[in-house]
């Protein structure tokens, strides 16, 4: 595995900005999320210096280049991580889902600590919920209510805040990871995971049961989705290849697998990649069905028919905003209802195409509503005249391109450790159009 070099510390004159969220290399959507961040921020300020509060900060210097300085803040003394604190300007909280049981209170006690030493507090397109456990309850209740401006992800988010008693304005606008950059994955790559690339391939997300999808039976779901899988296979003559978003995926992925009665046609990306790199591995797909949210997010990005398979109401919320198919959860049960969901957005899909790409492309704008707001707040800081401006930045300011919505669900458009390319390996240029999608069975 190829990691980035240390990069020099430079001098900056600007504010310094802390970004404290679920950072350290332990989910492929947090990561894609730190990297828009981090580039929304250098785009507002080039000179500031960007401090990133990590769960692991050697992952987070590795591969986060754009963070001028890391500071771990589990298992390490709290006054480190306090005079950390009271040297910035501003602390962003998120993005990401970090609101919810268990966790909330612990993210919340920095930026209390933040606040009381005077410190301007953002929280930037957090996701909330569950949230049950009265002491998270309370922190949530009290800490966001002295935040400077208080930016969630879903209108889920936002019914969550209000029903444990937020009593303040809530901006809703979209995942940061909406503005993640593709990054290539060549056909030789492909090759090293023993992908085809002459074949149709559907693309798969399967997740562990745990606190965001505490209903989900196990050994129902991966039979379900084992369903999924062999009837793709069949009706498609297609590969399917699993996504592990997080290192516990790979052991749902396998489980999935021995369940299909066609597991020669199953692969599983075992390598080590950006999301970057991820999302530029969905160039290589026809379909996508999936459970983690990000991987349902790259999808769209990429112009892929995607069914979502809703196991929170965070999957639920962004399916909706896409005009996606959604069920009510992942039950054996409901088997024969997902494959006719199936079996209908391959059918449906060209007439649904430039709907899809309209809906991303305005979720996209959405997201560069997060960053204009902090851009604003910025402004307040360091009492510039452009403090009173509308929240308003362009595309490339926020992400240093174009949304990355594919113009064609053929030309596509960013696990968890980032690792470079094949020694020397260049762009691999772009594959021909392929056909377009056809009812299943013909």
């Amino acid at each position: 595995m190829t990691t980035a070099p240390p990069h020099p510390q430079l001098a900056r004159s600007g504010p310094r900005i802390g970004v404290l969220g679920s950072y350290g290399g332990f989910n492929i959507g947090d990561e894609s999320i730190l990297t828009c961040v981090l580039r929304c921020l250098r785009a507002q300020r080039p000179d500031a210096s960007l401090v990133v509060f990590s769960r692991n900060a050697e992952h987070t210097r590795a591969h986060h280049p754009g963070a001028d300085e890391v500071v771990d803040w589990e298992g390490v003394s709290r006054n480190r991580v306090l005079d950390t604190l009271a040297s910035l300007d501003l602390l962003v909280l998120g993005g990401g889902g970090i609101l919810y049981d268990g966790e909330a209170r612990r993210y919340l006690r920095l930026v209390r600590a933040a606040q009381e030493r005077g410190i301007r507090t953002f929280s930037y397109a957090v996701g909330a919920g569950p949230l049950r456990e009265p002491d998270d309850r309370e922190a949530v209740r009290t800490v966001l209510a002295a935040m400077d401006d208080v930016v969630v992800r879903d209108e889920e988010s936002k019914l969550v805040l209000e029903e444990v008693g937020v009593e303040r304005d809530v901006v809703v606008t979209a995942d940061p990871a909406l503005l993640l950059e593709p990054e290539p994955f060549t056909d030789e790559m492909m090759r090293h995971e023993g992908v085809p690339t002459e074949s149709r391939l559907v693309g798969m997300s399967v997740r562990e049961p745990g606190r965001a999808a505490e209903k989900l039976d196990e050994g129902d779901y991966h039979a379900l989705l084992a369903d999924v899988a062999d009837f793709l296979v069949r009706r498609l003559d297609a590969h399917v290849v699993f996504l592990p978003m997080e290192r516990h995926d790979v052991r749902h992925a396998h489980a999935v697998l021995s369940h299909m009665t066609a597991p020669d046609k199953g692969r599983i990306l075992h390598g080590s990649y950006s999301p970057g790199q991820v999302l530029g591995f969905m160039r290589h797909l026809d379909l996508a069905v999936g459970m983690r949210l990000h991987f349902v997010i790259f999808a769209a990005l990429s112009g892929l028919p995607v069914l979502p398979l809703p196991y929170s109401g965070k999957v639920f919320d962004f399916a909706r905003r896409m005009g996606a198919p959604a069920l009510v959860g992942v039950a054996r049960e409901q088997a024969g209802l997902l494959l006719a969901e199936v079996d209908r957005l391959w059918d449906e899909y060209p007439e649904r195409r430039e709907d899809l790409h309209a809906r991303v492309r305005e979720l996209s704008t959405r997201a560069r509503e997060t960053c204009a707001r902090c851009g604003v707040l910025l402004d307040e800081i360091d009492g510039r005249a452009g403090a009173s401006r509308e929240p308003e930045v362009p595309a490339e300011a926020a992400t240093g391109a174009e949304p990355t919505v594919a113009a064609d669900p053929d030309v596509a458009v960013d696990p968890i450790v980032a690792a470079d390319p094949a020694e020397g390996a260049e762009a691999e240029p772009p594959r021909p159009p392929t056909a377009e999608p056809r009812p299943l069975g013909v």
